[in-house]
């Protein structure tokens, strides 16, 4: 299968650049036929997916999360093919898919070409891979994504200590599949992979393919009791703390009593009210 490299030179503070040769000399070594495509901005790599698919050619987004989503929404249910080289900072699609945080590693993957279909979520008229979230955590996105320290995956847990030091509850309405509840509390999160921010694992069991979004409402809590938990989102243990509700569903919609912007593979992609609905096996992707 011929592959067309959407590659975002600025992805992971450079890093997607600066192994872009690497990449090529092993795809050659594998005997690959390629073609690169440097992105300029995230409505250039979704025109680069289009015509990838034209082509009929696998669409190898070479970039962050936010670039693999924007990539991924241009090829559901069409005959487009997604392929994954992980060049950003969180890379956790990559990582929910067992594609290998090297990308010259990741090659082998291409190689292969064992092909799967995956569900995607849509708010709107966008598309997410990950996990749509809003309240604390669209606090702790906005911080990340506009900081200058050179923090690494690192940088999600500084914002999210510094979105904690303002916070105060919000009330929120929250419907899964015409079933409403409200309560107070930190957010609202609609899960496609189950993982974020670098390694976050909100829902360990997550699949990719069950045609469910998992929803997780984090209710009021004291903020010590709070970060006291952050941690074990990175290991999956978090689960039974008292504060977390986890639900199951098809379509979400949910709302506060402020203004919230919903962030999904590390952008913004929804202003609430908002509502979430799962497009069951509407992608196909290359992966392990």
């Amino acid at each position: 299968m011929d592959l067309c490299l959407i590659v975002n030179p600025t992805a992971g503070a450079g890093r997607a650049a600066r192994l872009l040769p690497d990449v090529e000399a092993e795809l050659r070594a594998l005997g690959q036929r390629f073609r690169v495509e440097r992105t300029t901005s995230m409505e250039h790599a979704r025109e680069l997916a289009r015509a990838a698919a034209a082509a009929g050619e696998v669409a190898v987004a070479m970039g962050g999360d936010g670039l693999t989503g924007a990539v991924a929404g241009e090829l559901r249910g069409c005959a487009g093919v997604l392929g994954l080289l992980p060049g950003g900072r969180g890379n956790d699609f990559a990582r929910k898919l067992g594609v290998d945080h090297d990308p010259v590693k990741a090659c082998a993957v291409l190689a292969a070409a064992t092909e799967r279909r995956i569900d995607l979520a849509e708010v709107g008229e966008r598309t997410y891979l990950g996990i749509l979230s809003a309240g604390l955590d669209s606090d702790a996105n906005a911080i990340a994504n506009h900081t200058r320290l050179k923090l690494g995956t690192g940088v999600y847990a500084y914002a999210a200590l510094r979105a904690l030091k303002r916070w105060a509850p919000a009330n929120w309405t929250v419907s899964v599949d015409g079933d409403t509840r409200t309560f107070a509390g930190y957010s609202v999160a609609v899960a496609n992979s189950g993982v974020y921010g670098s390694g976050m694992y909100l829902v360990p069991d997550a699949s990719l393919d069950d045609g469910m979004l998992d929803v997780v409402l984090c209710e009021d809590t004291p903020k010590r009791t709070y970060l006291a938990n952050v941690p074990k989102v990175f290991k999956g243990t978090h689960v039974d703390a008292p504060a977390l509700q986890f639900l199951r569903g098809r379509s979400v919609s949910f709302y506060a009593d402020r203004p919230f912007t919903a962030y999904a593979d590390g952008d913004p992609i929804a202003e609430l009210p908002a509502t979430v609905r799962i497009l069951p096996g509407t992608l196909r992707v290359l992966a392990p």
